[in-house]
């Protein structure tokens, strides 16, 4: 598809989004929450521009397959209490193996991502105005993130492109090397000494675009060589104090090379940068909460943001065995993510300060700096 073709494509999905009415009130999810859940949890969430830093909402790589599906997007971002997810997608599951595959499945999803959220009456978040405009109005709305550089293959004016479709989140890396790699990947065996020198590039070009550059799956020296030549903040979106291991031990022992030492957390912060916790190794919003505070006192409140790495909205029908669903991560769970994490910060002594910060505004802050 030639670049002329991707810029109108953008553009007609702008102008269909434009055209969709807000769904406010007249949406049936507006009422989910209890009319007996706490006031003082349900006023901070109204109060907090909630956001989830990383959530993922898989898409076939097949138009057929994708229009036989229906995903229920808004209704679990209402249900769950963010304001707004960043909305994620990769494309080196399954294995690439052609040049120009990891390119096609980008714009493919990217164009089934269009059709949903025209169907369900949302738009992307480009800027920072349109997070607070859409939170004014009570709608939810997404931050475009895509995990792993694999669709650039090699042509850094593809950022560009995916600039224009509405990309705000790059992550560098993701599980699966990309044909013309960006760095070294901390579950892989180190290769490249840290970033190489296209991800060098890429990193200095997101600066120049305005694209938030997540760090997350990049090794130790990786983080370190984007941290000294990014202009912007950066962020690691979705992991864990390596301290905090659980009660799960096999689960721990798969997790460990996902988890950040304190060491590169303090670096990130240092730059300006945020720490997204996860919601692996916990067994409770309870447990979650208990791995978000030892974070908080290594880098400082103003640092710690909560990126799930759970799904917000699977496809009607899907048989997937990987990711929980949001608003389900915790077994007999009633409320809506946000709600019970929320509940659950209060109980252990979080101010209301705290809580709106690392339940959103510190993201909202750093994406504010880095995309405008």
């Amino acid at each position: 598809m030639k670049h002329s073709q991707l810029l109108s494509s953008r553009r007609q999905f702008l102008l269909k989004s434009s055209a969709v009415g807000a769904f406010l009130f007249a949406h049936p999810i507006w009422s989910w929450a209890s009319q007996e859940e706490d006031p003082k949890v349900k006023a901070l969430v109204a109060k907090t521009l909630g956001i989830d830093a990383h959530n993922h909402v898989d898409v076939p790589f097949d138009r057929s397959v994708f229009d036989t599906q229906q995903y229920k997007l808004a209704d679990e971002i209402q249900k769950s209490g963010f304001s707004a997810i960043c909305m994620t997608f990769c494309v080196d599951r399954p294995e690439l193996k052609e040049e120009g595959d990891a390119y096609s499945r980008f714009i493919t999803s990217l164009d089934e991502m269009d059709s949903m959220l025209v169907q369900n009456d949302m738009t992307r978040a480009l800027n920072y105005a349109d997070l607070k405009k859409a939170k004014k109005n009570h709608q939810p709305i997404v931050i475009q993130s895509v995990e792993g550089g694999h669709f650039l293959e090699g042509k850094i004016e593809r950022l560009d492109v995916a600039y224009q479709r509405g990309l705000r989140h790059l992550g560098l890396l993701h599980d699966a090397q990309s044909a013309y790699p960006l760095g070294d990947i901390y579950t892989n065996l180190e290769k490249f000494g840290g970033l190489t020198d296209f991800g060098k590039e890429v990193v200095k070009a997101s600066n120049q675009l305005g694209l938030l550059v997540d760090l997350t799956h990049c090794s130790d020296k990786a983080v370190m060589d984007a941290l000294e030549i990014s202009s912007k903040p950066v962020l690691t979106s979705h992991t864990g104090l390596n301290t905090q291991l659980g009660t799960n031990e096999k689960m721990a022992k798969t997790m460990m090379p996902r988890l950040i030492n304190k060491d590169t957390a303090k670096a990130i912060a240092a730059a300006g940068g945020l720490v997204g916790v996860w919601t692996h190794l916990a067994e409770s919003t309870t447990d979650f909460v208990e791995n978000i505070r030892p974070i908080v006192e290594v880098i400082g409140v103003d640092h710690v943001c909560i990126g799930t790495d759970s799904k917000m909205a699977v496809a009607e029908g899907s048989t997937s065995r990987f990711g929980k669903k949001t608003n389900d991560t915790w077994t007999g769970g009633k409320k809506g993510f946000l709600y019970a994490v929320i509940e659950s910060m209060l109980e252990q002594g979080f101010s209301d300060d705290e809580i709106t910060k690392i339940c959103g505004a510190n993201y909202v802050r750093v994406f504010q700096q880095a995309v405008g």
